[in-house]
């Protein structure tokens, strides 16, 4: 990421970056996690809406057969190839836009930056609204793809796509914040790389820790949303409410509440590490 300077600039070269290349190199970034980690996905999902330990959630999976483990990738190949365009994009585009007309100090002007992409992502909150509902094996029987799923949810308004929201606000602007303020000064702290493979090392180790810290941090956040998501038709219960339902469900006790967390730790360090450390390598190589 460039810093000082109105324009986004290529780390590797310290040029400005061709227009949409943070966009490009987000998408494919995205493409390549999703493709790798949706069946560690799947369990920690199940985890997270029914509370299950982790051998149920995958004993559950293997009931379900091998035809459905893929069932509900596009929602998300979807969502999250378009989320994390816009996040490292947008980011870049807020902080030139910021940095070239705001007086305040870097810092605060690429924390908002930061903060005014993740709140633009929500827009495509439907995407992660049908994935919940395609990964639920309680739906199973009232569809069987992603277009079934929007038909569906139609039916009941507009409102309905967006059930979750507050949530995944909560979430995406805070995280967006720590991760692109901690991603340059975690990076500094590891041993310095001297070629392309310890290059890539380091930005897998650094993705990967930021990923694993905010993945953890956020757990109940994303809990609430599953659990609110899951829901078609009916009330639409605050964040408060839903979240002291469950806390009353899981007996008051906070590990209960983490139920899935040491799973969605794991699947965050591969994840964010694949997602960091493929973003800086095409951004090299564009």
């Amino acid at each position: 990421m460039g810093l000082g300077g109105a324009e986004p600039e290529d780390p590797a070269s310290g040029e400005a970056a061709a227009p949409g290349k943070h966009y490009v190199c987000g998408y494919c970034a995205a493409f390549t996690n999703i493709a790798v980690t949706f069946p560690i996905q799947k369990v920690l999902f199940r985890q997270q809406l029914y509370g299950l330990r982790m051998q149920d959630a995958v004993r559950q999976l293997r009931r379900d057969g091998l035809r459905t483990l893929y069932r509900g990738i596009l929602p998300p190949l979807l969502q999250k190839t378009t989320t994390l365009a816009l996040m490292f994009g947008l980011y870049e585009d807020f902080s030139a836009l910021l940095l070239s007309h705001a007086r305040a100090p870097e810092l605060v002007t690429r924390s908002a930056a930061a903060a005014l992409a993740g709140t633009t992502e929500a827009v495509l909150t439907p995407f992660e609204r049908v994935q919940t509902l395609l990964q639920d094996y309680k739906h199973h029987d009232k569809f069987t793809n992603t277009y079934q799923a929007f038909k569906v949810l139609k039916g009941y308004g507009m409102r309905e796509y967006y059930r979750g929201l507050v949530p995944i606000l909560l979430r995406n602007g805070p995280s967006n914040v720590l991760f692109f303020g901690l991603r340059g000064p975690i990076k500094q702290c590891l041993p310095e790389a001297t070629s392309h493979s310890t290059h890539l090392v380091n930005d897998f180790i650094c993705g990967g820790l930021l990923g694993a810290m905010l993945g953890f941090l956020f757990f109940p956040v994303n809990v609430v949303k599953t659990r609110m998501q899951a829901q078609i038709g009916g009330e639409f219960q605050s964040f408060s409410k839903v979240l002291v339902k469950i806390w009353l469900e899981r007996d008051r006790k906070l590990m209960h509440l983490f139920r899935g967390a040491h799973l969605n730790y794991h699947r965050s360090v591969l994840s964010w590490g694949i997602i960091n450390a493929t973003y800086e390598f095409l951004l090299k190589l564009l």
